[in-house]
């Protein structure tokens, strides 16, 4: 019988990848490539992903596991035992692509580091992702989402600099950094194709934090430090209460979407007063503005509000996560998809952000338990039934 794998097609079919980082970022870049058709094998010591016992109101398996290490299959492998290392070194003579989230001593000191595993595959594309880099004065820390957030300046903005310091929830650093691997990676991929190289990358939360704040980061000669950085455009642009305890986010920036916002607000004297008539203007006076808007704004909820607005302004009803797996526009789209785990059951999850013409998108999978292709995937490189409970039975696999 064909396993997940082979019943799989899409634009990167036939790449293997390595996944043995553990977390988000890693393994939210390997789901990325996967959703792409690769083929991920998951590995993870005898004690398991740490985001397995990340706090979960899922009893069987954390949320945060399954939400990011979809489509892949699983195998358990003991690095630190000698027989662990040779199973490993024998499936890096079979792969593409191999994947780590470890701080920079740790591959050496397991026999995983790049020139190790460019002896057993020279077009190896080997793929490292740190907190800080490499190299450098930080290279040695862990890092962590929230820690790089605080670190890049994320957070001040996020507090609007005027009150505390905020956390954004919801890993953004983590994930875009894993955008920003599975960018690479493809970008190495095609360069082996090319020339016939395999080479070592390297992605880090810093870089990822640093490239989220790229609309900031730029500090011209002779400006003095504390000078405006944020783009937010004022008072309009941003979240507002509406009927029933509802709120929608609105975007009018520009002449024709303010104009249109006005209009179906019964606001056009705001329209047609010229101190309102540029996004600077307006972000000047918004004091002004926005209790003119927020009282307009009272009569209807967010969700009519939408209705009304239509294709005239840009806005979105505040809504929960759990909206998402019933909306329209999402299962149009094919965001959310059906699995099923042999702990967890069934149940629904994201399963991909990609469209491509040239290839179907390949069908979206449950994580896996852990371990739960070790087996599987040994018996395919080769050994015997025997070989595999023996390493079983040393607590190598």
């Amino acid at each position: 019988m064909k396993n997940e794998i082979e019943t799989r097609d899409g634009l990167l079919t036939g790449i293997r990848i390595l996944d043995l980082s553990a977390y988000i970022a890693g393994p939210c870049a390997c789901s990325l490539l996967a959703d792409m058709g690769a083929e991920v094998i998951k590995i993870e010591p005898p004690a398991g992903d740490a985001l397995r016992q990340y706090p979960s109101t899922l009893a069987a398996e954390a949320r945060a596991f399954l939400g990011v290490n979809r489509s892949k299959r699983g195998l358990v492998i003991d690095l630190k035992k000698p027989a662990g290392l040779a199973v490993l070194k024998r499936l890096v003579a079979n792969t593409d692509v191999l994947v780590h989230n470890f701080r920079p001593p740790v591959p050496p000191r397991l026999g995983i580091d790049y020139a190790a595993l460019r002896a057993v595959k020279p077009e190896l594309i080997y793929c490292s992702l740190t907190g800080y880099g490499e190299t450098g004065p930080l290279a040695q820390r862990a890092g962590y989402d929230q820690v790089l957030q605080c670190i890049a300046g994320i957070c001040t903005f996020q507090g609007l600099g005027r009150g505390a310091p905020e956390i954004v929830y919801g890993s953004l650093v983590d994930s875009y950094a894993g955008a920003l691997l599975s960018n690479a990676i493809c970008a190495a991929l095609y360069h082996r194709q090319r020339t016939g190289q395999g080479q070592a990358l390297g992605v880090s939360l810093l870089g990822a934090a640093l490239a989220m704040q790229a609309t900031r980061l730029v500090w011209a000669d002779n400006e003095p430090r504390e000078v405006g950085r944020d783009m937010r455009s004022g008072g309009i642009t941003g979240i507002h209460p509406c009927a029933q305890n509802t709120h929608i986010y609105l975007s009018a920036n520009t002449p024709h979407f303010w104009q249109a916002l006005c209009a179906h607000l019964g606001t056009t004297v705001l329209a047609a007063n010229p101190d309102y008539d540029t996004v600077r203007k307006r972000a000047a006076r918004a004091d002004e503005i926005v209790p003119v808007i927020r009282a307009a704004l009272q009569k209807h909820s967010a969700t009519e509000w939408e209705e009304i607005f239509g294709e005239d302004v840009p806005c979105g009803a505040v809504r929960a996560i759990e909206d998402m797996f019933d909306h329209p526009q999402v299962l149009h789209e094919g965001h959310i998809a059906r699995m099923t785990h042999p702990n967890v059951g069934n149940y629904r999850a994201f399963a991909g952000a990609f469209r491509f013409s040239a290839a179907p998108n390949p069908p979206a999978f449950a994580a896996p338990a852990q371990g739960q292709h070790s087996a599987e995937i040994l018996a395919e490189l080769g050994y015997s039934a025997d070989e595999i409970a023996r390493l079983r039975a040393d607590g190598v696999i």
